[in-house]
């Protein structure tokens, strides 16, 4: 057993709650007392496996949701949201940004509904025309390059063509995240009419993947965008994803390093190059 497990069986043998698991990411389990997976999600604490105890992380929150961000449905028709996605600045105000092991195939058909809430889409719905990947995720779903990019066709409103990025604004891609800076992570945890969550901690890194604790990131919530909140605006440092597909604890999220890579990526997308084909992601190692 993983020694952050057996902490975590320790804490649920204090509480005297008995362990159940809940989807992390799409295909990641995590553990989590049962007694407190029926708290309402503002309630609910877990701890990180070193000097933390279960009820001393950072603990999300629900709200109403922000424009610039959103879930994602795998058609039209689909109630049901599997990852969430952020509008990112382009010449054109076509791009998203989401994890790369959120993307199957082209992408095309994908719908993004940014500042969802209460089953409404405040900006309407958003269809995905092609998805951008990194050349090492493509070839072998390497961590550290599970981003992926998104352009979605733009909307008929009262009479006018307009891109997502005149709706609803965005935000800036950033290159690095900075050690001890506080990011806030709004995100959708999978599911049909729930609202998003948020949280705002400070950053770090466990070996090259930037990560934060706060607690409960699970199932949907891969590709919420790392946000520092500037002068200038919001800038997206990092994403959840990255390292075991973003975690295997809903109380510690992980996320590629946007880099040189990002953007080379992110120019592809802006641009309007080609998209390419995701294959189907492969295991989180848990």
């Amino acid at each position: 057993m993983l020694p952050e497990r057996r902490r975590l069986f320790d804490v649920c043998k204090t509480l005297r709650a008995r362990c159940s698991t809940i989807g992390r990411v799409r295909r990641v389990r995590v553990l989590v007392p049962v007694a407190l997976l029926a708290l309402p999600v503002g309630t609910i604490a877990a701890g990180r496996a070193d000097s933390h105890t279960l009820l001393r992380t950072a603990t999300a929150t629900m709200f109403s949701g922000t424009a610039t961000v959103g879930p994602l449905f795998r058609s039209a028709s689909s109630t049901q949201h599997f990852c969430t996605a952020s509008v990112i600045s382009s010449p054109q105000g076509d791009v998203l940004l989401t994890a790369a092991h959120c993307v199957e195939g082209s992408g095309a058909g994908y719908v993004f509904a940014p500042g969802f809430h209460n089953g409404i889409s405040p900006y309407g719905r958003w269809t995905v025309t092609a998805a951008y990947l990194d050349p090492a995720w493509l070839a072998n779903e390497n961590p550290e390059r599970d981003f992926a990019f998104l352009t979605v066709a733009p909307k008929w409103i009262d009479g006018r063509r307009l891109e997502i990025q005149q709706v609803t604004s965005a935000n800036q891609l950033g290159l690095r995240a900075i050690a001890g800076q506080d990011v806030t992570i709004p995100a959708y945890p999978g599911g049909g009419d729930n609202n998003p969550v948020i949280c705002t901690v400070p950053l770090h890194y466990d070996g090259p993947y930037p990560s934060f604790e706060c607690n409960p990131y699970v199932g949907g919530t891969s590709g919420a965008p790392w946000l520092v909140h500037t002068r200038n605006g919001s800038v997206v440092v990092g994403l959840v994803g990255g390292l075991h597909q973003g975690g295997c604890y809903s109380f510690i999220s992980y996320s590629p390093v946007l880099g040189h890579a990002a953007q080379q990526t992110y120019e592809r997308a802006a641009a309007g190059d080609r998209g390419d084909r995701a294959p189907p992601p492969g295991g989180d190692g848990c």
